[in-house]
């Protein structure tokens, strides 16, 4: 047994109290005031696509031309009424009287004139079993409610035989508002609830999930205080799914985290008798792997800021203040915790000092060198690897590559709006119905600016484009049949381009293409843009982040592991397993996505973010593991030291990585198809990578190299206790 002395731990009695009081009082306010934050994050979060575009974009720079002539922000509402025979004269009366009604709404853009109509309708079928209204909304920051009292008015009017339906670009943006409306609360919930349960069944511990619990979500609340100021302040654009992913993120991070210092804590009460000389071994153990990984996340997610998608730019600080505060309370609120509550947090199985660990190596003629004192799953696995090392790592990389295969399959080139909701939708519903009776396209028009003197021949080279059903000169919000000239703003007008297919359809964005190709011929200063124009730059710029980013965070990756592992091979080796890890996942998800959910594809943004999500947390637990490693192999050399780091930090480990999937599993409670496959991809990756890469991978590929994997630092050739090369 090894007793307390000042080497140890012997710091003055009042830095004893004052110390962890300081700290917890400081994490006390942070919690106080981020806590109730918590339910404002909405109001400062936008789920507009077009507001994440770059300002280059085509589709920026016609919502811009929008702005000048409109003089609002308006979204539009199409509201339709249809039933499956024709409309009485009786029934069109009476819908005729809903104009005014709809005008009426607060929120709904008022005329500029009392000879215009902001609302226009009802505009009858062809079939004459439909009618629809278009209804422009100014208030775009509170489009949900806006949306919800115009369903009412349309309800009021709906019968068995007349369904009425609010869809078009304002109800599908209300829907989406209403489908995140869980993440101020039921995400938060089931990410918590399946952490402690987890923790329970890990450590059969009461008291333990609570402390860790704690930390994530102190500094899940001090987060969400600088993310909340910093969107009010304009500095950052949330939006939902960024607000998603941060919860997220930290809850797992700093769970992670507190389980790497709990397990070092658990260890050094076997050591000591004192709480505050096991806290203290702990600490000096645990914070440099935590700080290194937690660096390696936060750099990682910073280097999204070199996207150009603006949605992107903005979730890199979001998630790495997140990581930041997570890393600082696992390394000072934590240990705070554990102190306070000492051998009690793992109550009722207390560690006891005893003279295991002074014992482990009388045990070496009986067991592989460097897995004394290791029991159960992690000797058998450590034992595998000592007799087995290339069979193991080359069949691990194997079912990784056969894992890997079906990425082909991935369509990461967006998906229709209407399918981005995964649950019950109007909106959705409506655009169905709407697509029956009226050109699809009628509530979202391509948008061109054109040159004024050339607006005619604009005109024509746009009618005459397949898939476009009409097209007009804008001319104002007058009432129908009110002759009006061309509206004219600095020698440019505006065209509305209906669609004949839908707007959120691969043929819209195919004739949005076809436009922004042939127009130029006509007028060469023209833009096209619109909803589907948006959608298209979207995809189109996210593809392009994909390909820029991602060797930027690779080089960010290996340059920080070859700072903390003082070598190269080890590096290179671990950066090129999380790579095939994040791969496998991949190919496994678009399998599952295609022909399991039976999903029409994948947003563009979907691998970029998983690539950056796997990568650096799937780095944090090859930190874990090869800075232990490390540590062992400078005492009982690299082979032996590969084993028993193994060994020793496997639970801990796989734990971490059982946690961080479920954590990130919870993001499918909010029925988003993004959030559902960054779910799924994320989750899944992480188990493959805290089973394959971490456990087999990895140490056996390690165990095969020897001590080269340090080279060229001084511990790649220089032999110790007797190792044989």
């Amino acid at each position: 047994m090894i007793t307390e002395n000042r080497r140890d731990w012997h710091p003055a009695r009042w830095l004893r109290i004052l110390l962890p009081a300081v700290l917890l009082i400081i994490w006390l306010g942070a919690a106080s005031f981020g806590g109730p934050t918590f339910g404002k994050l909405s109001s400062v979060s936008s789920n507009d696509q077009a507001a994440f575009l770059p300002a280059s974009a085509e589709s920026t720079e016609v919502n811009t031309w929008q702005q000048k002539f409109t003089d609002s922000q308006a979204i539009p509402a199409l509201i339709v009424f249809a039933s499956d025979s024709a409309l009485s004269p009786a029934q069109l009366a009476d819908l005729s009287t809903l104009a005014p009604k709809f005008a009426a709404v607060n929120g709904v853009q008022l005329p500029v004139s009392p000879a215009t109509s902001s609302v226009t309708g009802p505009i009858p079928s062809k079939d004459g079993k439909a009618v629809q209204f278009i209804v422009p909304i100014s208030d775009t920051n509170d489009v949900n409610t806006v949306v919800s009292d115009l369903r009412a008015v349309a309800a009021t009017a709906a019968s068995p035989s007349l369904a009425a339906y609010v869809t078009g670009p304002a109800g599908l943006t209300a829907d989406l508002v209403n489908a995140f409306g869980g993440i101020d609360g039921i995400l938060l919930l089931v990410a918590a609830g399946a952490v402690f349960l987890i923790l329970l069944l890990v450590y059969r511990s009461i008291v333990l999930p609570f402390l860790v619990l704690l930390t994530s979500i102190f500094a899940l609340s001090a987060a969400i205080l600088f993310v909340y100021a910093f969107a009010s302040w304009g500095w950052i654009k949330l939006s939902g799914q960024s607000q998603g992913i941060l919860s997220i993120l930290v809850i797992g991070a700093a769970t992670d985290y507190s389980l790497l210092l709990v397990a070092r804590f658990r260890e050094s009460l076997h050591h000591v008798e004192s709480k505050w000389a096991a806290i203290n071994r702990a600490w000096r153990a645990a914070w440099e792997p935590i700080a290194a990984s937690g660096a390696t996340v936060i750099i990682a997610l910073l280097c999204l800021l070199f996207s150009d998608l603006n949605s992107n730019k903005s979730l890199g600080p979001i998630a790495a203040i997140g990581i930041v505060f997570a890393l600082l309370s696992s390394l000072t609120l934590l240990p705070v915790l554990l102190v306070l509550f000492g051998r009690a947090a793992f109550w009722p199985f207390r560690p006891k000092v005893d003279s295991l660990h002074g014992q482990a190596h009388s045990t070496v003629a009986l067991t592989v060198h460097g897995l004394e004192g290791i029991t159960g799953l992690w000797k058998r696995v450590g034992t595998l690897i000592s007799y087995r090392p290339r069979a193991t790592w080359a069949i691990a990389l194997l079912v990784l590559l056969a894992c890997g295969a079906g990425i082909v399959q991935l369509q990461a080139n967006g998906v229709p709006q209407s399918e981005v909701i995964l649950t019950a939708s109007q909106a959705v519903d409506g655009q169905k119905v709407s697509a029956q009776h009226f050109p699809s396209g009628s509530g979202s028009p391509v948008v061109v600016v054109a040159d004024q003197g050339k607006a005619e021949a604009v005109l024509a080279a746009a009618t005459a484009t397949q898939g476009i059903s009409s097209a007009s000169i804008y001319v104002g919000n007058v009432r129908p049949g009110t002759d009006a000239a061309p509206v004219v703003r600095e020698g440019k007008v505006i065209i509305n381009a209906v669609l004949s297919s839908e707007p959120d359809s691969q043929a819209a964005e195919q004739v949005v293409r076809s436009l922004r190709q042939d127009l130029p011929a006509v007028d060469q200063g023209v833009l096209v843009g619109g909803v589907t124009a948006i959608a298209l730059d979207t995809n189109t710029t996210a593809q392009s982040d994909l390909v820029k980013i991602i060797p930027i965070v690779l080089l960010v990756i290996l340059l920080i592991l070859m700072l903390l592992l003082r070598s190269i091979v080890a590096p290179v080796l671990l950066v090129a397993s999380v790579v095939i890890s994040y791969v496998a996942a991949l190919g496994v998800s678009a399998v599952v996505f295609n022909h399991v959910f039976h999903f029409s594809g994948a947003d563009a943004a979907v691998p970029l973010f998983g690539f950056v999500f796997l990568v650096a947390l799937g780095v944090d637990y090859n930190i874990f593991l090869m800075t232990r490693v490390r540590e062992e192999s400078l005492r009982i050399g690299t082979r032996p030291g590969i084993l028993r780091g193994l060994g020793m930090t496997g639970s801990v480990i796989t734990s971490a990585g059982v946690v961080l999937a479920a954590t990130f599993a919870a993001l499918a409670v909010i029925p988003i198809l993004f959030l559902a496959q960054i779910a799924f991809i994320v989750a899944f990756g992480v188990l493959l990578d805290t089973v394959i890469v971490r456990s087999l991978l990895v140490p056996a590929l390690s165990y095969d190299i020897g001590r080269a994997i340090w080279w060229p630092s001084k511990l790649s050739h220089q032999p110790l206790n007797g190792e044989i090369r």
